[in-house]
């Protein structure tokens, strides 16, 4: 079976966003600029922040691992 934890970088010298499974809830924390922008433009409707970090339910973790990915940026 493929996870999330798969798709994520390791280990990785400067990611740009670090991603943390907390069971239900995964945490993608924007570590670069770039990072953040991208959160930005591509994170609509109602967006849960905790401190620095995009909160998600695990059912949209694994798409938006792929996006932030497939644009270039280095999760670990």
């Amino acid at each position: 079976m493929h996870s999330l934890q798969d798709d994520v970088s390791n280990p990785v010298s400067n990611p740009d966003v670090l991603v943390h499974d907390a069971g239900t809830l995964f945490s993608f924390c924007p570590l670069s600029p770039r990072a953040k922008s991208w959160i930005d433009e591509h994170v609509r409707g109602e967006v849960q922040w905790f401190g620095h970090a995009l909160i998600v339910e695990r059912r949209y973790a694994w798409a938006l691992a792929k996006g932030m990915k497939d644009d270039g940026l280095v999760l670990a």
